[in-house]
């Protein structure tokens, strides 16, 4: 099955909102309960976009939508903007396929590419096959938060990972440039 990744649109929000209820009503990567309407995800999409961040859709060669992965702020204080978390969800039939490892290199060089400097990665339910993808592109555990949610009826641990990106901390950012103009210093 050829696979194309291109930037998600705003015509892609049908689907983007269609993976992510199946993501929260059935799996742990969100910990989100009720899955939010399309309104709300088209303003999730809005603010992300307009950030500047990446956000990448997988289609396959029947122009299926099959999944999605984006970078955001993992905090919003200025000395954190050399930081971006990645998310990525994939419909099941998606799933275990190598679309999320596509997904997922494509985010690492579009991220390396703007200047950012470090990755981390936030895995709800401290899911197996989304510790074992990050592994597998050079992310390192860095913590697991015990209990931190509760859903179907279990708690459910944390784990963070992170990969540094292009000169990771061996040099200074230049402020001056994005992302480092992200937010007001």
């Amino acid at each position: 099955m050829p696979i194309s990744l291109r930037d998600a649109s705003s015509s892609d929000l049908l689907a983007i909102t269609a993976i992510y209820r199946e993501s929260v009503l059935n799996g742990v990567a969100s910990y989100e309960i009720v899955p939010p309407m399309q309104s709300e995800m088209a303003e999730r999409f809005s603010a992300i976009k307009s950030q500047g961040y990446p956000y990448i859709a997988a289609i396959d060669d029947d122009g299926s939508f099959l999944g999605y992965a984006y970078a955001s702020a993992f905090r919003t204080r200025p000395a954190y903007r050399w930081m971006v978390e990645d998310s990525i969800y994939l419909g099941p039939e998606a799933r275990g396929k190598g679309i999320g490892k596509l997904l997922l290199t494509e985010l690492i060089r579009r991220c390396t590419d703007l200047g950012f400097r470090q990755m981390v990665a936030v895995i709800g339910g401290a899911h197996p096959a989304s510790i074992a993808l990050h592994q597998a592109l050079g992310f390192e555990e860095t913590g697991r938060l015990k209990g931190t949610g509760y859903k179907h009826g279990r708690w459910l641990d944390t784990m963070i990972m992170q990969r540094a990106l292009g000169e990771g901390m061996s040099t200074d950012p230049d402020a001056s440039i994005y992302p480092g103009t992200l937010f007001k210093a």
